[in-house]
């Protein structure tokens, strides 16, 4: 295929791409109004199935199975970074020397880690309650273990993050939340269907039915693909290093 017939198959499937667009934004609700049919249902599907957090509930119970391409999509980022930034034929490691840590910075990065990391893992597992859940939860614990980084040196954050058992951390989550969604399917039901376990007392951590474990997955699953995806860039800048005259 030429340049030409590539640049007229991307100009029609763009055309109709915009046409669709322009479309459905001339169907959606006004402006500022009330009403609104998606968001009517939403609230309403929310509350019946005890979840506090509409939110919540559209990501892992009425839009779940979008949310597991979302999971997805961040696995095989951090799939394809491990790929790429292993360490190459020409390149060798080397063990860093500790610098030292201005007083202040240490004093307060070891203070906020401990705050940092409980209130990751309180935004997860309250994510089916309140603003939150699993994505932000787990961005918020995984970076809060770098603050060791920052405030000691490179070989205590090693010490605390084993990448291997991070790994491993990441595929069971992603797996887990797979597993959820096949035990609907046995149970009669429809792939990642929220009708496996009781709804529960609404506005409490044991409500929801599936939806606590599907956003306990996907905060395992950020976390410990955040933790593997920093540790690699890490060890490039810190560790890796070419050899010389190669």
């Amino acid at each position: 295929m030429s340049h030409r017939q590539r640049l007229a198959v991307l100009a029609v499937g763009g055309g109709g791409l915009a046409v669709l667009l322009v479309l459905a934004c001339l169907d959606l609700p006004s402006f500022g109004g009330r009403w609104h049919p998606y968001g009517d249902r939403a609230i309403r599907a929310a509350i019946a199935r005890h979840t506090a957090n509409t939110i919540a509930s559209i990501n892992f119970d009425l839009r779940a199975y979008d949310t597991l391409g979302e999971m997805s999509i961040l696995f095989a980022a951090v799939l394809g970074c491990v790929v790429l930034l292993r360490q190459a034929h020409d390149e060798h490691r080397q063990t860093p020397e500790p610098a030292d840590v201005a007083a202040p910075v240490r004093r307060y990065a070891l203070l906020v880690l401990p705050v940092a990391l409980v209130v990751g893992l309180y935004v997860i597992a309250h994510g089916q309650l309140s603003p939150g859940g699993g994505f932000q939860g787990g961005v918020v614990a995984a970076t809060a273990l770098h603050l060791l980084y920052l405030g000691a040196d490179y070989r205590a954050l090693e010490r605390v993050r084993p990448i291997g058992v991070f790994e491993v951390m990441d595929a069971v989550a992603a797996c887990a939340y797979v597993v959820v969604g096949l035990v609907g399917l046995l149970a009669g039901g429809s792939f990642l269907a929220n009708t496996v376990l009781p709804y529960g007392t609404f506005n409490t951590l044991s409500s929801g039915g599936t939806v606590p474990l599907l956003n306990a997955a996907i905060g395992m699953e950020v976390a410990s693909a955040v933790v593997v995806l920093l540790a690699r860039f890490l060890e490039q800048a810190v560790e890796i290093e070419e050899e010389q005259g190669s």
